[in-house]
């Protein structure tokens, strides 16, 4: 229905335009008349409709649940119908493929789809690769590229095949970024994917989940380690080192989206502003062991970090040592996501956090909730005031309103959930994601903070020699 624009913004796809009732539960969206499917059948509101109605009772996922219906009011009408009014159901219009009514079969279509976009699906060999040919009957722009074939691999082997010739286009792990193949060129694309350490915020009170884990943790529960922690680390240090340099800082897991408020971002790598608010805190180091101490609790915490992926043991281990310089040991442990899982509430773990919605990286991540098991607010974050800007967000009636809340959530000047609000994450870098491309190819620019959509802006591409 919408589509991602080059300024990262939402622009029309198959919808002509959008509006939303005065109390925020009706969504009308108009369609475009001349769109078909690839099997040459017309694409009306009745598909878009079926679409939604069919997402809602599917395993999708994405969270239909406060979809109450959707209704075709003619061939190029449709009507959403909500429970609650959500600001975020945009992102639902951005996110929805429409798929054909007449002939769409739950079991058969992932393998063989039929859908209005400008490339069809004509070979699949499952775990290899996938083959596209050109939609004759897009509506669009039309492609340069007429057939693209997707090699499924992993970054070592997609270099390799680079290295050989056999690719135009390869994704390259940030521990490679320094290899230069001949012929071939680095092109770096930023994707607002955060790395972060959680810091629990409750204190430990005996408290434990349904499960029997341990729920608070005295030490990061106090503000002053964590605003301290946020201010201390040396993020640009820790991008040269760990990405390559190919990444950029972060602060509130959501700098680089349109939501972000650059004033919720604090100056990091200042040890001595650092430990001075660890001071003024009653931390202090009264034995000389090098690390501080409060009312006799130490300041020292373990820290989960996910052992299969060596990215997050180096951020892990870099953080731990820069944590040092101001007295603040942290014991790394590498573990199963369903032991991290059930050290969430009383430990440091670490995540990464890629969603784009900001209901997903916002109202989820920072909104006031109980102890579930979910990774969303692994913290146990709870602040009124972000809650009541969270939610008039999400029942803003325009996407500008909505905006300048996500805003205030992250900060308000007193309150926030950045950091130099309550600081309940030590969020760290955003990696950008890494292709090597061959010398004739052009890709474009594709919208800020998307990179890990590689085909977003395909319409855009175009070999520079003429060629197919």
């Amino acid at each position: 229905m919408l589509k991602t624009g080059t300024d990262g913004d939402f622009t029309y796809d198959l919808a002509t335009d959008y509006s939303v009732s005065p109390d925020g539960l009706t969504w009308t969206v108009n369609i475009r008349n001349d769109a078909k499917f690839s099997d040459d059948s017309k694409l009306t509101a009745k598909d878009v409709a079926f679409t939604f109605n069919q997402a809602k009772v599917s395993a999708s996922k994405l969270d239909m649940t406060n979809l109450k219906e959707a209704i075709a009011l003619d061939d190029d009408t449709v009507v959403f119908k909500l429970y609650n009014v959500d600001s975020t159901f945009i992102w639902k219009l951005r996110y929805v493929g429409i798929v054909p009514e007449a002939t769409y079969d739950a079991e058969t279509y992932g393998q063989n789809p039929i859908g209005s976009g400008p490339y069809v699906l004509v070979q699949w060999d499952k775990g290899q690769q996938a083959i596209f040919e050109y939609n004759e009957n897009y509506y669009g722009k039309e492609p340069y590229f007429k057939k693209i074939t997707i090699v499924f691999s992993k970054p070592d082997t997609s270099l390799a095949a680079v290295k050989a010739g056999q690719s135009d286009i390869g994704e390259v792990d940030v521990i490679n970024a320094d290899q230069v193949v001949e012929g071939y060129r680095l092109v770096s694309l930023s994707a607002g994917m955060a790395h972060g350490m959680s810091l629990p915020t409750l204190k430990d009170m005996g408290e434990t989940t349904e499960e029997g884990n341990v729920i608070g943790n005295n030490v990061t529960s106090d503000l002053a380690i964590r605003k301290a922690l946020n201010v201390a680390i040396n993020r640009k240090e820790i991008i040269e080192n760990v990405f390559n340099g190919y990444g950029a800082p972060e602060y509130t897991a959501v700098d680089q989206r349109l939501y972000g408020n650059p004033d919720a971002k604090i100056t990091d790598s200042d040890i001595k502003a650092a430990k001075q608010i660890l001071e003024e805190g009653g931390w202090v180091d009264a034995d000389g062991d090098g690390i501080i101490e409060k009312n006799g609790l130490k300041a020292e915490f373990k820290l989960y970090y996910y052992s299969g992926d060596q990215l997050r043991q180096s951020l892990a281990t870099i953080m731990a040592e820069q944590a040092k310089k101001i007295g603040i040991n942290i014991e790394l442990i590498g573990a199963d996501w369903d032991t991290i899982y059930s050290k969430q509430y009383s430990s440091a773990c670490f995540y990464r956090q890629g969603s784009i919605s900001p209901y997903g990286c916002v109202y989820a991540q920072f909104h006031s909730k109980e102890s579930d098991g979910s990774y969303l607010n692994p913290n146990l974050y709870s602040n009124s005031v972000v809650d009541k800007y969270l939610e008039e967000a999400m029942s803003s009636p325009t996407q500008e309103q909505a905006k300048g809340l996500w805003q205030k959530a992250a900060y308000d000047g007193t309150n926030g959930f950045g950091p130099a609000g309550d600081a309940p994450w030590v969020w760290i870098a955003t990696v950008d994601f890494l292709y090597q491309v061959k010398d004739d190819i052009d890709v474009g620019t594709p919208p800020n903070a998307l990179g890990a959509d590689l085909f977003i802006n395909i319409l855009d591409w175009k070999r520079t020699d003429g060629t197919n």
